[in-house]
């Protein structure tokens, strides 16, 4: 499976969506060699790669009602919603363990984007040259308003997603000839213009460029959902994403409706899955313009 790349969108809880078609890829045994995701993505792309079945949807489920992850009364105290600290630390090496020997043992290749709050653009990690790639799956998914910024050498960063939200290009870069995506938004949705840019001026009144980056992110998510679309149709990626919009909240608690969601993904990582192989196992040539 040379030069072949995973995408894995964000999205909050609609990333439930991401966990069911990567936990039939687990059942599997597909697992790819590159790997890059962008918040949620890059969550799921933790248990994806460290072989554990069920683990991203156990956690955003069994702790979706619970204070210690979610907790919107930190807005009014003005500390995280989502609470990363308690999910890194206590869900991590307490309540749904993480298998960090299988993780970092792997061979597969992490890549990890986040935004430089200072510069306004991507910053990308590698779980092969970053000693601390959790640390940076935890930046990338410090989403802004909800959660802080982290520093991760003297860089202060926030959600991947700002800058690049679907981080196909940066697969191409590097080498991957083929890509198979998983989105979390079906194929009618485009972006609206962030409508409380005043608030963000505000609160990064020092990241101008950060800003910048907010206020223009519509534009950039809609123009690679029309590039996706135009390498789709040259079969150059394989699209896998919900036919239907995923109608929750960011926060969303009800555990119906997300146990709903896993098992559309995974229902459409069995339905595509021999597609899947074949797309992978076919000569592409590839020119990109």
């Amino acid at each position: 499976m040379e030069n072949t790349g995973l995408v894995l969108e964000g999205g909050a809880m609609r990333g439930l969506y991401t966990s069911g078609v990567l936990d039939y890829f687990i059942e599997k045994n597909l697992y790819f060699p590159y790997v890059i995701g962008v918040s949620a993505g890059a969550c799921n792309a933790l248990s994806y790669i460290s072989r554990q079945k069920g683990r991203s949807k156990d956690i955003n489920i069994n702790f979706a009602n619970d204070k210690r992850y979610i907790n919107f009364a930190n807005i009014i105290r003005r500390e995280n919603v989502f609470d990363l600290d308690f999910l890194f630390n206590d869900i991590f090496n307490k309540h749904i363990p993480f298998d960090y020997e299988t993780f970092f043992s792997s061979e597969e290749e992490l890549v990890i984007p986040c935004t430089d709050c200072k510069t306004g653009k991507t910053v990308y990690y590698y779980k092969s040259k970053c000693k601390d790639i959790l640390t940076a799956v935890k930046a990338s998914s410090s989403l802004p308003f909800i959660n802080s910024m982290i520093n991760i050498n003297q860089r202060l960063l926030l959600d991947g997603g700002i800058t690049d939200s679907i981080p196909i290009k940066k697969s191409i870069k590097d080498g991957n000839t083929k890509n198979v995506i998983i989105l979390t938004r079906d194929e009618n949705y485009r972006k609206q213009p962030f409508k409380f840019i005043k608030v963000a001026e505000k609160i990064y009144k020092e990241y101008p460029n950060l800003v910048n980056s907010i206020k223009k992110r519509y534009k950039e998510y809609n123009k690679v959902i029309d590039y996706i679309n135009k390498l789709e149709q040259q079969g150059k990626v394989f699209l896998i994403r919900p036919k239907e919009p995923i109608n929750i909240k960011r926060t969303e608690r009800d555990t119906n409706k997300l146990k709903e969601i896993y098992n559309i993904g995974y229902n459409d990582g069995k339905k595509y899955y021999k597609d899947i192989i074949k797309f992978i196992n076919k000569n592409i040539s590839m020119k990109i313009g």
